[in-house]
């Protein structure tokens, strides 16, 4: 039997070939194009291109949404920054709105305090105004003091002539003719002491020292002679010691005035008209001798007085409007008696002098923060005097008023000088009267 030629040499030869020849091969045959992509793979790549958009616009928005962001805070800052402008804008109008309603400073006069006003605040607002008359407007402030020295001057003079006799015609005078003419000067040196009780309520004391002179000419009535005489005399010493309360009535401000109430007691502390002798022996008791003028003058009233009264402010940006009501009610005296040249005494019984009405208006002005201008009126009425019950023959109503001007300067936080002018504008009234005040306020 036959065998067939085997395989295995032919196969071992074919493999080695293919090992040899594999690679060349594979590099000249043709590159194989890649399958098309199936539907499944082609939406996929569409959802991921979508994705890959969407996260795009995602990352713009963000940043623009920090962007809104950057630009909002920056207007929060904004609006913050002009809500505090007007929150101290309002708080700058309450703080001028409330010192306008502040009561009154003391005179520092605000000065006014006016005007005050009214400078430190609205009182000092409240106006330096001179003091034009004897009651000052603004309370001295609690635990403070004013010490304030003046002095006043005061002129006045009259004429009188008196007929005693009959006339045959108009032209024709038969009897005697009494010319008298006076001429009156005063000087009063004061020290005026207020202490602030509370910011309301004050208490004062006032003690004068006086120094009168006055010069008579006249022709004596029954004695027919046309040589004129002179008579002179003086008198000098301690007035009459006041004390006064004041007590502010409410709040003020707006609309209201500024009510201020006072009480002013006046003793007789000084040398009154009954105490001094008088140049008459017999005449006083119906002789003609003598000049019936008294040889000293008195530097007091001769009677007890009081007097209560409400004063009003009324500030009014750059014036203060000011005035006050008093009522003096003079007490009477009984047993009185006077002293005549010789060292006889004459007795006159009971006195009751006349009360006294007065009021005045005024207006002060600030020129600038340390110099104030005020002008005003002061009238009284004084009424008649009565001796035993009865009036006095002769004695009638008298009216008085004076037109007074004033000029306050500030030259320290404590130190004001005022200076009032005034004149007579009746023929009871002195003529001249000149007032010098410098409180200093501790």
């Amino acid at each position: 039997m036959t065998t067939a030629p085997s395989l295995l040499p032919i196969t071992v030869a074919l493999a080695s070939s293919l090992l040899l020849h594999g690679p060349l091969l594979a590099q000249t045959a043709p590159r194989r194009q890649a399958p098309p992509a199936s539907p499944a793979q082609q939406q996929l790549e569409a959802m991921r291109q979508q994705i890959s958009e969407q996260a795009q616009i995602l990352e713009n928005l963000r940043k623009a949404l920090g962007e809104q962001d950057a630009r909002y805070r920056e207007l929060l800052q904004q609006v913050d920054a002009q809500r505090r402008v007007q929150e101290q804008q309002q708080a700058r109008q309450d703080a001028l709105t409330q010192q306008a309603q502040r009561p009154p400073p003391p005179e520092a006069p605000r000065t006014v305090q006016v005007g005050s006003a009214p400078s430190s605040g609205g009182s000092e607002a409240l106006l330096n105004v001179p003091q034009l008359f004897a009651q000052p407007g603004v309370l001295t402030p609690k635990g403070s003091t004013i010490i304030e020295p003046s002095v006043q001057y005061g002129y006045s003079s009259s004429n009188r002539a008196a007929l005693v006799g009959y006339t045959v015609i108009p032209a024709v005078l038969i009897g005697l003719v009494d010319v008298r003419e006076v001429r009156r000067n005063s000087t009063t040196a004061a020290v005026t002491v207020r202490y602030g009780l509370t910011d309301r309520a004050e208490v004062e004391a006032r003690l004068p020292y006086v120094y009168r002179s006055d010069s008579t000419v006249s022709r004596e009535i029954f004695t027919g002679t046309a040589t004129d005489s002179a008579f002179n005399a003086t008198g000098q010493g301690i007035g009459d010691l006041e004390v006064t309360g004041r007590y502010q009535l409410n709040e003020g401000g707006g609309k209201l005035p500024y009510l201020i109430g006072s009480l002013r007691f006046k003793s007789r502390t000084g040398k009154d008209p009954f105490e001094v002798t008088t140049d008459c022996v017999t005449r006083c008791v119906g002789n003609a001798t003598g000049t019936g003028q008294p040889l000293d003058l008195p530097t007091g009233s001769g009677f007890y007085t009081l007097q209560p009264g409400i004063t009003w402010l009324y500030p009014s940006d750059p014036a203060v409007f000011f005035g006050s009501f008093t009522y003096a009610y003079n007490f009477k005296r009984s047993g009185v008696s006077r002293q005549v040249l010789g060292g006889e005494r004459e007795f006159i019984g009971d006195v009751q002098p006349g009360n006294v009405f007065g009021f005045n208006v005024g207006m002060g002005l600030a020129l600038n923060e340390r110099s104030s201008f005020s002008m005003g009126v002061d009238v009284a009425s004084l009424g008649r005097t009565k001796q035993n019950g009865v009036v006095v023959p002769g004695s009638v109503r008298t009216q008085l008023a004076s037109l007074v001007l004033g000029y306050s300067f500030r030259y320290g936080d404590s130190r004001t000088i005022n200076l009032a002018v005034g004149a007579g504008l009746t023929r009871d009234t002195p003529d001249l009267t000149l007032t010098l005040r410098v409180p200093f306020t501790y």
